[in-house]
């Protein structure tokens, strides 16, 4: 065991064989997928406590989220379904399922609430993004800022609207473009033009 750690520890250390240590965890070596997770972690667990931020963080710890993330990357990896050349390829998808399991998450919560009868009707949207907001920001504001949201939102158009919500989920402008029939370089447009009146109104940009 300690040699094949070692010679894993090598391949790692050359970017031209990170595809044979990528083929070892699709195999099914744990000792290979725990050398892939220590490539991506350390960045996953910033961006996992970012999302989740002061209104989910209570129903949805850090590290089981990120735990998810493995799982989901094992899957994936054992069934080819993700097309990983390098290292910080591997890191933006990491970030990417993780983006998108905070968001789901996040309206599945507000979902249930609602079933239970424990939370007033809101826009899930609204809430989605209100979740996601810097934790640096005043909680206290949250009305306020729920307003700004809202009042910004009932502007945008039907295809605006769904271009945010995929956006939030982490969603490519590649894969977006393909969802709602658009080409990429009309959605980079619409993307642009939507951070600027976003931050005109003074909302979190960074979510698209």
């Amino acid at each position: 065991m300690r040699d094949q750690e070692a010679e894993i520890t090598t391949l790692m250390n050359d970017t031209h064989d990170f595809d044979l240590l990528l083929e070892a965890a699709r195999s099914g070596d744990e000792t290979a997928m725990q050398r892939l997770i220590q490539q991506y972690e350390p960045e996953l667990r910033i961006v996992a406590r970012n999302r989740l931020g002061p209104a989910l963080r209570p129903h949805l710890d850090t590290i089981d989220l990120v735990q998810s993330v493995h799982r989901s990357l094992m899957i994936g990896l054992r069934g080819a379904r993700f097309d990983i050349s390098s290292p910080e390829k591997l890191i933006a998808l990491a970030v990417t399922i993780v983006q998108r399991k905070a968001a789901k998450h996040w309206r599945h919560l507000k979902r249930q609430q609602r079933l239970s009868g424990g939370d007033e009707v809101h826009d899930d949207l609204v809430d989605t993004m209100l979740s996601l907001r810097n934790e640096r920001e005043d909680p206290t504001d949250d009305i306020a800022t729920r307003e700004l949201i809202s009042q910004w939102l009932a502007k945008v158009d039907p295809i605006e609207r769904k271009l945010i919500e995929l956006r939030i989920e982490g969603y490519s402008t590649v894969e977006i473009a393909q969802t709602l029939d658009l080409d990429p370089d009309v959605l980079r447009v619409k993307l642009s033009r939507l951070r600027k009146r976003m931050r005109e109104r003074g909302l979190m940009d960074d979510l698209l």
